[in-house]
């Protein structure tokens, strides 16, 4: 199998962040695990390097951003098989496969199958820093979106029964009025029930606050 090579010129030095990323290295063929956990430490990064894809699948999740830089053929269980086994486990880490033979067919299936990028055997280290930069920038995204629903949901747990009834007509477009009447509440009620809606969505404004229903799934479509 031909290795990657790394030259110091392409090492780039990258900003360290609060979480450091890190960098799953899957790869039978120990000079290729050692060249890229070289230019990934050298980049910034933490990498780790696994030697086969049922050692990597013993690491437990991490949750920072990451990504996974896998060879696509290894024994036992090959890179598109496990691509398969996590594919819904660990959605916030991105796949970058690397193979020495440049299969079509298999590149196609990976990225059918959401890989991020597919490099042959020999690739320039600027290549897979490249690949990998944008992969964490996905990866981040994906894990900030997570943080951002759980913490939406967290506050829409807090609300009590009535404040989710009302919640839920007034994301529909009801007025207060409206609100009243199908819940056999006062408009006074209404009004109170709908100021700690917002205050404990911490929504701004009505629009807002239609869009973390949307977001948290609650039923926005225009009632009668």
């Amino acid at each position: 199998m031909t290795t990657a090579t790394v030259s110091a010129p392409a090492l780039r030095s990258r900003p360290m962040a609060a979480v450091t990323p890190l960098v799953f290295i899957v790869d039978d063929d120990i000079s290729v695990r050692e060249s890229i956990e070289l230019l990934v430490a050298h980049a910034g990064w933490q990498p780790e390097v696994f030697a086969s894809a049922q050692e990597f699948l013993i690491r437990p999740p991490a949750a920072v951003p990451s990504c996974l830089v896998l060879d696509i053929s290894l024994p036992d269980l090959n890179g598109l098989e496990l691509q398969k086994r996590i594919a819904g486990a660990r959605a916030e880490m991105p796949i970058i496969f690397i193979t020495g033979r440049g299969d079509v067919p298999m590149s196609v299936q990976a990225m059918k199958a959401g890989a991020l990028e597919f490099l042959t055997k020999p690739f320039s280290p600027e290549a897979l820093l490249q690949a990998i930069e944008g992969a964490l920038v996905r990866s981040r995204e994906v894990l900030d979106h997570k943080s951002t629903l759980q913490t939406l949901r967290g506050r829409h747990q807090s609300l009590s029964q009535r404040e989710r009834e009302v919640m839920a007509l007034v994301v529909r477009g009801h007025l207060n009025k409206q609100v009243g009447g199908a819940l056999g509440i006062s408009e006074i009620t209404v009004k109170a029930h709908r100021g700690r809606v917002m205050r404990k969505m911490c929504a701004k404004s009505l629009a807002e606050l239609v869009n973390i229903a949307a977001r948290l799934g609650v039923d926005t479509a225009t009632g009668g």
